[in-house]
């Protein structure tokens, strides 16, 4: 696979698809909505709501929190998960700003 060439992107550009790329997998999904569902959780609650070996759960929340949709706290033992507003808003404001652009061309559109 050839590079990426990141560095011909903006900043936003690259937050945008980072976060969408961390959202490209419905286990990802699921473990969002499932964070969305509850205050904070433990990551062995998260692997007893998916149908997924502990190890692949590990690895989808370290995606999100490489991505920063999600943070961390380790509590004794245990690592408490929940996601992070921020990323949140990122996203919808971007998502917002494309629907404007839609909703003004929407006449003018092929």
């Amino acid at each position: 696979m050839g590079a990426s060439k990141t560095e011909h992107f903006t900043e936003r550009q690259n937050q945008i698809a980072l976060l969408a790329k961390a959202l490209g997998h419905p286990a990802r999904v699921a473990i969002i909505e499932y964070l969305m569902s509850v205050n904070t959780c433990i990551c062995t609650d998260i692997v007893n709501v998916l149908p997924l070996a502990q190890p692949t759960v590990s690895q989808h929340l370290k995606e999100l929190k490489t991505a920063g949709l999600i943070k961390g706290s380790i509590e004794g033992n245990a690592i408490c998960y929940c996601i992070d507003e921020k990323a949140l808003e990122i996203l919808q404001s971007y998502f917002a700003a494309v629907s404007y652009e839609l909703e003004q061309k929407k006449n003018n559109c092929c």
